[in-house]
């Protein structure tokens, strides 16, 4: 069976946080930027993944093809070009499920 779709994922993965409690504090969230482009910040406070070590990533191809993704003050927070949301959210998911 093939993996879901980024997005499709990241529901996936926000739906097994929500217990009553972290989703009325925590969540995600997905914006654009000005030049352009779009944020990803998800938060990691009362996740399985608060306080994993995570290496910033930045990938650089052109003026509009550019992630970048770290961990800030408990959160997974990435910006990227207009054609790269799925490849930060995927990043997300390959270090959230890391061997």
């Amino acid at each position: 069976m093939d993996a879901p779709d980024p997005l499709t994922w990241l529901q996936a993965w926000y739906v097994t946080q929500c217990d009553g409690d972290w989703e009325h504090e925590y969540g995600v969230r997905i914006a654009t930027l000005d030049n352009p482009g779009w944020s990803l910040s998800i938060d990691l406070r009362d996740t399985v993944l608060e306080g994993a070590a995570f290496t910033r990533h930045e990938v650089r191809r052109g003026e509009h093809d550019w992630v970048i993704a770290q961990v800030i003050d408990g959160r997974f927070e990435a910006a990227c070009g207009p054609l790269n949301l799925g490849e930060a959210i995927h990043e997300f998911r390959l270090w959230a499920f890391r061997p």
